[in-house]
């Protein structure tokens, strides 16, 4: 979404502000013996008090009002019943929404409890190459050239990049162009980021995976070769210094 007013940069700035603190909220709520059912539950209840809707249940009448993906899943893991929180899993949530018309998306990969099976790295370098990311990016920077930071950047800590889940544009729509920020550089695109517009960045860190694959559920996405996935994701506005990060307040980075 390009932004063209000060009430565009408001509107944005809240629905992203209701994404982030859901994230945080639903973050600091999981706990060991809780279903994914009902730490969605719990989501969903904080956004309709903000009067906000779910942006995948609305947008793709997905089974949920956030993805929560638990473990082997990478992304867009349905929430259930059956599916019980254990000490040292490996739990990613994804929260976005809309609210006015706007609409935001931000994620994050997180350890349960303690680090029983040895994840934590692999948060830690995905919080880190976003980090990394995110501040490279200003107006006129080549989209393939952050995923070739991404990537590089990867590969330095032992990991893989998942090819084909990318980053965003987000604002008018849940997804918008440009829709080819990926984790890894297309050579030939030669497409740049925009200032005053207002993308989805997003890692998808793997241990050895290169690209998801759905399961027969129609939602849940693992990766081809098995292993583990970290996602974190931030909403921002480009600008030609450093970014404004509209989910701040979701604390990933704390």
């Amino acid at each position: 979404m390009s932004i063209t007013s000060a009430s565009e940069l408001i509107g944005m700035q809240e629905i992203s502000k209701v994404v982030a603190t859901t994230l945080k909220l639903m973050r600091e709520y999981a706990r060991v013996g809780m279903s994914t059912k009902e730490l969605d539950n719990y989501g969903g209840k904080i956004l309709k008090s903000y009067g906000a809707k779910s942006a995948p249940f609305e947008t793709y009448g997905f089974p949920g009002y956030t993805c929560i993906s638990l473990n082997n899943e990478a992304a867009h893991g349905i929430p259930s019943t059956r599916k019980i929180i254990q000490e040292g899993d490996l739990i990613n949530i994804d929260v976005s929404a809309e609210l006015n018309g706007f609409w935001s998306d931000n994620g994050g990969s997180f350890v349960i409890g303690k680090d029983i099976h040895h994840h934590q790295p692999l948060v830690d370098a995905s919080k880190q190459i976003l980090h990394k990311a995110i501040h490279q990016i200003k107006g006129g920077v080549k989209i393939a050239d952050i995923g070739y930071l991404i990537e590089s950047e990867a590969k330095k800590s032992g990991y893989r990049v998942l090819k084909n889940l990318a980053g965003h544009g987000v604002g008018r729509n849940l997804h918008e162009k440009p829709d080819n920020i990926l984790n890894y550089r297309v050579k030939g695109n030669n497409e740049r980021f925009q200032k005053n517009t207002t993308v989805a960045i997003e890692t998808f860190i793997a241990t050895q995976s290169s690209f998801a694959v759905e399961l027969h559920d129609g939602w849940t996405l693992v990766g081809n070769k098995g292993g583990y996935v970290a996602q974190h994701e931030h909403t921002i506005l480009i600008t030609d210094q450093t970014p404004l990060i509209l989910t701040q307040s979701n604390e990933i980075w704390n």
